[in-house]
């Protein structure tokens, strides 16, 4: 796999460089020292993947993603000081179409550090994603306790999200009111370590109360709850949320097609279920089970999605009742609560 690097620090430069390095097959492309010459060196050489920066002179590592996804796309992870303190921006990247973020490593004595370690992990992932790796993808499935019997619940939207997905969850959530009727639950693909800065920068975007979805909270209308760990998020025979290591054998933790399939076998109320813009598959089947079980399943559109892998594979699928560009969600979400 070939990696560039684009950051304006030269021992962040030097430190990506040599645990590039360690892993045979790993190649680095070549090296850019702020956005504008990353656009142009991306454009006459795209390479596999680009580990960006953040904050860089000239141009930032979030504007340099912008235009590198419209003209020479290739796949971006976002690499910086601290992910946390520049979060807005990684998420304005994000939805821009880095797939991840990760605090940029030091260089250890001769051993690999545990910051190194994350990067790596972080590169093989992406590498796995977007075919540069062996490892395929296993089917999954869930294990569950049997169902208690049925209680009144209410309306409830699932949505599953990955590659840009931060800007089109706004784009959504920014239209629904702050006493909205229904309870919103989301599996956004991101790392663990970056869930509540999400969850924060989520909360301050949109009317609705946003926050980590933690062990035994159900679902409540006019409150949006967002998968927190890296461990699958699932509803359970209580109606409640919780968190389960199984499937191990699945790419994505936590997976949309994890949770969609455990609300499709344990939610008795009425809902939505929804698959935004993202690479690869996950979800396609988990929505396939809740359009089989009535629900009204809606897949964004390819003219308004970063990429058109999650909802397109929903789509092949025949899971989604309506494929809709991004703002129009939303207003279909609410016609169809008005009307029940």
């Amino acid at each position: 796999m070939r990696i560039a690097i684009v950051n304006d620090t030269i021992i962040a430069v030097e430190a990506l460089r040599r645990i590039i390095s360690q892993v045979p097959g790993y190649q680095l492309a070549w090296v850019a020292y702020d956005g504008l010459e990353a656009i142009t060196k991306s454009g006459q050489d795209t390479p596999d993947l680009i580990l960006m920066d953040v904050v860089m002179p000239s141009m930032d590592g979030v504007e340099a993603t912008r235009q590198i996804m419209m003209q020479s796309p290739c796949a971006i992870l976002m690499v910086t000081a601290s992910v946390n303190r520049y979060a807005a921006k990684v998420f304005e990247a994000m939805g821009y179409g880095a797939l991840d973020a990760v605090n940029t490593p030091s260089i250890g004595l001769g051993q690999q550090t545990e910051s190194s370690t994350r990067l790596l992990n972080k590169i093989a992932n992406i590498a796995r994603l977007i075919g540069k790796s062996s490892l395929q993808r296993s089917s999954l499935s869930t294990t569950h306790q049997p169902p208690t019997n049925p209680q009144p619940q209410p309306s409830l939207i699932v949505i599953g999200a990955s590659t840009g997905g931060p800007q089109a969850l706004v784009s959504i959530l920014a239209q629904f009111p702050h006493n909205f009727n229904a309870a919103v639950v989301i599996v956004q693909h991101i790392d663990a370590q970056f869930a509540q800065g999400l969850a924060t920068w989520l909360d301050g975007q949109v009317p609705m109360s946003v926050q980590l979805a933690t062990p035994g909270l159900s679902p409540t209308p006019g409150k949006v709850l967002v998968a927190g760990t890296n461990y699958h998020l699932v509803m359970n025979a209580r109606q409640t949320l919780d968190y389960q290591q199984e499937p191990l054998n699945g790419f994505y933790h936590p997976s949309v097609d994890v949770f969609f399939q455990s609300v499709a076998k344990y939610w008795h109320g009425k809902g939505i279920g929804i698959i935004l813009t993202g690479m690869g598959r996950d979800g396609a089947q988990g929505l396939k089970q809740l359009r089989d079980k009535g629900w009204y399943t809606i897949a964004q559109d390819s003219k308004t999605c970063v990429v058109y892998g999650m909802p397109k594979a929903a789509v092949e699928l025949g899971a989604a009742v309506e494929i809709l560009p991004v703002d129009a969600i939303a207003s279909a979400c609410g016609k169809y609560l008005h009307n029940l």
